[in-house]
């Protein structure tokens, strides 16, 4: 990848016809204030027209006089770098780069221009094509067919200049978060970028941190940016479209490959999901190709990166709540091994149990492990366990401790939040999993379920079956009531009849929200619903099976459920939360938590 060394100050230079004295008396001239043929030679190296031949001879006669070259040459050498020298012979190539190492190494003044022309290529170039003086095309040169080698030619040109100036990593990291492209451009062109910016992460692993943190970030803005409802409304237009196509005989569902599922609806409906689906292809392309770069797990890159993700995890997708898929980067690398796995749930863990962590950060916290505990399929039955137990533990002793101050203790959101997200975590993973819990060995499964006394959990005074999410909570007493684990619906019939939780406001005193999500609940492994990427991240994903007891479930909902008082969620509408509630996720956003009928793996209406 590296060009060749070569004594760059005595390389002869190439002769051919020009206008104008030589560089050097230019320069001198210049010097002495005479700018004719200053002016000249910008015009020369500014000729769209100018050929191979002429920009060898240029670059080896500036590299022969580098040294004068100061911060007064400032519009010359930013002349020098505009040149097109890519999709040029491999003699122009190999001179730019050549006449690149010597200036950032005699002219470390200019080292970030070099760097801003480098990355400047990192995207392909625009194409414009006008009529009567009216641009009527503007989009991606995707014909290139040198782009992947001018993309090759930009990555030798950075790795020149490090070789030069060890310390380029201290000044390239800004210059590519500021030149990362706005998120309304094209999905190609942030195709590219990505690409592009994690392929230096393979020559300069120590950025890969801040890259990843780059890349990672504005990712998120837009995965905010298409928020579930809205993805799932696109993907039922466009599979209406479809539809109606189909019967016009205008479109063959069955003329896609076998599993293409992105092909069959131009890749994921909703424009900003598309962006998002393709870049977490790259992302979970470059994880798999750092991870398992001859098929067999590297276990120090791996640690390496599993740490960098977490860090990065910590400081931008846990407090973002809004996120959908994002998160799944953690979610696929945790995969390739249990153990990885296991750390980002311990990880996940000391953040929620940890009083310096703000509540909110406590509660999502808590909400990924319930999460990753119900839908990973790749957890083994024994870790599943070891989480519930500990969440478990934690509840009863929160109840503990309340018990033991002779108070009389309330609902109230803002004061006991990580009580009921933990007790929603726990609820939830058991809908999920209790099932593979039970079918190990039945007799040892249900003595562990009912050692956990969950009785005691859903019968205590902060009465967590008036603030989970009735979806779950229907589903728990459902499953724990036909293995006699623990009898929830007296206490739900008991909520129902009174009135619903009292929480504190911001405006003093108490109030009343009706039908709300108090917990503002998140799952952040909801269904995958990119159409490209989800290829990667079904096999992993545990669905949601058809519980044999769905019936009851159905019946006891109808049953407790009163005529006046329906539940938004049940019924497949956003579950507004109340703003007067404290101690909801900042950033929170109006988001349809349960899925659509047409989402992979969905637990009946009314269920994440």
């Amino acid at each position: 990848m590296e060009v060749d060394d070569r004594d760059f100050l005595n390389t002869p230079p190439m002769k051919t016809v020009r206008f104008g004295g030589s560089v050097v008396a230019t320069l001198a001239k210049y010097k002495q204030g005479d700018l004719q043929q200053y002016e000249l030679l910008k015009r020369q190296l500014s000729d769209p027209d100018i050929k191979d031949g002429q920009i060898i001879n240029w670059l080896q006669e500036f590299r022969s006089c580098v040294t004068l070259l100061s911060k007064d040459h400032e519009h010359l050498i930013h002349t020098i770098l505009r040149l097109p020298w890519l999709g040029r012979s491999p003699a122009v190539i190999e001179e730019y780069l050549a006449f690149l190492g010597n200036l950032v190494s005699a002219q470390t003044v200019f080292l970030c221009a070099c760097l801003k022309m480098v990355v400047s290529h990192f995207t392909p170039k625009r194409v414009k094509i006008c009529e009567g003086g009216v641009d009527i095309s503007d989009s991606d040169d995707d014909e290139d067919e040198n782009l992947a080698r001018n993309f090759a030619h930009c990555h030798q040109a950075l790795q020149v200049i490090i070789r030069y100036v060890p310390s380029t990593s201290h000044f390239l990291v800004p210059i590519l978060n500021e030149n990362f492209p706005f998120v309304q451009k094209s999905t190609r062109t942030l195709e590219c970028y990505v690409h592009n910016l994690l392929r230096v992460t393979v020559y300069i692993p120590t950025i890969q941190r801040d890259v990843l943190e780059i890349v990672i970030g504005k990712m998120l803005k837009l995965d905010v940016s298409a928020p579930r409802a809205a993805i799932e409304e696109a993907e039922e237009r466009s599979m209406q479209h479809q539809s109606e196509l189909t019967e016009e005989g205008l479109f063959d569902m069955d003329e896609d490959e076998p599993g293409d599922e992105g092909s069959r609806s131009g890749l994921t409906a909703h424009p900003v999901a598309e962006k998002l689906d393709t870049l977490m292809m790259v992302m979970m392309s470059y994880i798999r190709e750092v991870c398992l770069p001859k098929g067999t797990l590297d276990v120090d890159r791996t640690k390496e990166l599993f740490r960098d993700l977490l860090s990065i995890f910590d400081k931008l997708i846990l407090p973002t709540h809004a996120s959908c898929h994002v998160q799944y980067i953690l979610f696929y690398l945790c995969s390739f091994r249990v153990a990885l796995a296991e750390a980002f749930l311990e990880h996940l863990w000391k953040t929620f149990q940890s009083p310096s962590y703000a509540p909110v950060l406590r509660q999502a916290a808590a909400g990924y492990i319930g999460s990753l505990l119900a839908r990973a399929s790749f957890l083994p039955v024994v870790t599943v366990r070891a989480c519930i137990d500990l969440l478990v533990q934690w509840i009863h002793g929160y109840i503990d401790s309340l018990d033991g101050g002779g108070r009389q203790a309330c609902c109230d959101v803002t004061l006991h939040g990580p009580f009921y997200t933990a007790c929603q975590a726990v609820f939830y993973a058991l809908i999920f999993r209790h099932r593979s819990i039970l079918e190990v060995n039945m007799k040892k499964g249900l003595a562990y379920l009912q050692g956990l006394n969950l009785e005691r959990v859903v019968m205590c005074q902060l009465n967590p079956l008036n603030v989970c999410l009735p979806a779950v909570i229907n589903l728990f007493a459902a499953f724990t009531r036909k293995y006699q684990v623990a009898f929830c619906y007296t206490v739900i019939e008991k909520n129902n009849r009174q009135m619903l939780p009292v929480v504190r406001s911001s405006s003093g005193g108490d109030s009343v929200a009706t039908n709300t999500n108090p917990l503002d609940s998140f799952f952040p492994f909801d269904p995958y619903l990119l159409k490209r990427s989800s290829s990667v991240i079904q096999p992993l994903y545990q669905v949601w099976e058809e519980a044999e007891d769905s019936e009851e479930v159905v019946t006891q909902r109808e049953k407790l459920r009163s005529v006046d008082e329906e539940d938004d969620f049940l019924n497949k509408e956003t579950p507004h939360s109340d703003p007067r509630i404290l101690g909801m996720t900042p950033g929170s956003y109006d988001r349809a938590f349960p899925c659509s009928p047409c989402s992979v793996g969905s637990p009946p209406v009314g269920f994440p």
